[in-house]
């Protein structure tokens, strides 16, 4: 796994202080993106939270998940949360280090109270000190909250004074592309009120390698709450390793209801992602969980054939023009504003979506503008599948005949590709073993970028033929 080092400054560690009007949290922002380019230390937001308590414990859950491991916890997990400001809203974005578990908490305009909010994205410092002092927080206590350096210091500072360097794998990066791919395929599948809620998340198993195995794979909706079920039932949402679910036991005693999202069972049962998703006043809190405790979202291949066009990155680059930092981006206003497809919009959401430009929201079932520090051609260059389908196509290895391709593999084995219904089958040990459950293997994805290429000479030559 490649795997760098990101420095990250901030001009002083965030802090919880004590002051005349009740306390006041300040969140320090790091180098990020906004409206008019990338600054040093943007600042989104100064104002009040109109719950304190649970906005105090709705970072501390994503701050949980950006420090957490659910898989080989021995190794390294501390990267700082991402906030993204989006002109109505804040959202404080984490993934676990093993990268099977996305974290998001949604401050949504009711939950503040103050200036507008800006627009922009970057990592937010949440400190151990920080940490302490937000479990501290009583309900009552009035809460200002800042996100980015004080008024004056923004025109005073000579430059930061705190800077870490956190591990950041290329996976990790990859993870944010595909959990927002895998999110868009959900539908509410379940909600239950406060109590049901409670008493379902108190008996998951809270942790460790034995209560992964012991715990429900998946769970059914029964009356107003949930019921585990060792079969793939209609109606059943996967979840595998529910002790991931821990960091929204922080908000339990502040939740109205908790809602559960997946995507239609699939044929054979196998696991799915899923998603929880716990209704907070003025907020919510959003915890996905990959397919398995020991399979990360970075290799589960939804990007691929998104990542695999050059159409798509031509028409990426044009709705990254119209995304315009909205907290909530609508399909059908981007075709009308750019004038294309909605397939290819959507296509064109999925490339921004591998370099961070873009997440999903399954409440508003939506796309939302963020610009996060990576670039796809950096997601494109260590993704596996995707450079030795590059290879095989290079090599003059895919032959295509009607609905069936043959791709010659390095090894000189020769695998068929067939189309059943737009979906590509393979005859290797990928399709053998992940079914597409884990997206195209690399003789699929050849043979689709041959397709492509062949269809694209077609058009180019009907358009001679017509101009003629």
């Amino acid at each position: 796994m490649t795997r760098s080092l990101q420095a990250v400054a901030y001009c002083r560690p965030s802090a919880l202080e004590s002051a005349a009007d009740g306390q006041r949290l300040g969140l320090e922002t790091s180098r990020g993106a906004t409206p008019t380019g990338v600054q040093d230390h943007p600042r989104f937001f100064a104002g009040f939270l109109t719950s304190p308590q649970v906005a105090a414990a709705g970072l501390l859950a994503v701050a949980d998940v950006a420090a957490a491991r659910y898989y080989q916890r021995q190794l390294r997990a501390s990267l700082d949360p991402v906030v993204t400001g989006n002109g109505d809203r804040l959202r404080f974005e984490s993934f676990s280090g093993c990268c099977g578990v996305y974290a998001r908490l949604d401050v949504l305009e009711s939950g503040l109270d103050g200036d507008e909010v800006g627009h922009g994205t970057t990592n937010v410092d949440v400190n151990n000190p920080l940490r302490e002092a937000l479990s501290r927080i009583g309900s009552d206590d009035p809460l200002h909250l800042r996100v980015g350096p004080q008024e004056l210091a923004v025109t005073t500072l000579d430059g930061p004074v705190v800077e870490k360097k956190v591990p950041l794998p290329d996976r990790w990066l990859r993870g944010f592309a595909e959990a927002q791919v895998t999110a868009a395929g959900f539908d509410l599948r379940a909600e239950l009120p406060a109590a049901e809620a409670v008493r379902f998340l108190r008996a998951l198993p809270r942790g460790g390698a034995r209560g992964a195995s012991m715990g429900a794979r998946w769970v059914v909706p029964s009356g107003r709450g949930l019921r585990p079920t060792t079969r793939a039932v209609p109606g059943a949402v996967s979840l595998p390793g529910p002790e991931r679910l821990t960091a929204l036991q922080r908000v339990l005693r502040h939740a109205s209801a908790l809602r559960v999202y997946g995507p239609a069972v699939a044929a054979g049962g196998a696991a799915t992602a899923s998603a929880w998703e716990a209704v907070l006043p003025g907020m919510r809190l959003t915890l996905t969980l990959s397919p398995d405790a020991s399979r990360g979202f970075s290799g589960e291949g939804g990007v691929l054939d998104a990542l695999a066009t050059d159409e798509a990155a031509e028409d990426a680059e044009l709705i990254a023009v119209v995304l315009a930092w909205e907290p909530r981006v609508d399909v059908t206003d981007l075709a009308a504003a750019s004038g294309l497809p909605p397939e290819r919009v959507r296509a064109a959401l999925v490339r921004l979506g591998t370099s961070g430009r873009v997440g999903y929201d399954t409440a508003e079932a939506a796309y939302f503008h963020r610009e996060l520090p990576y670039d796809a051609e950096r997601v494109e260059r260590h993704n596996p599948r995707l450079r030795s389908a590059r290879a095989l196509v290079a090599a003059g290895a895919v032959t295509l005949d009607g609905p069936l391709g043959t791709v010659t593999a390095e090894d000189g084995h020769v695998h068929r590709v067939r189309d059943e219904a737009g979906v590509l089958s393979c005859s290797c040990l990928w399709w053998a073993k992940y079914r597409g459950g884990r997206g195209p293997c690399k003789h699929a994805l050849a043979v689709r970028m041959v397709r492509r290429g062949v269809a694209a000479a077609e058009r180019d030559m009907a358009r001679v033929d017509g101009g003629a």
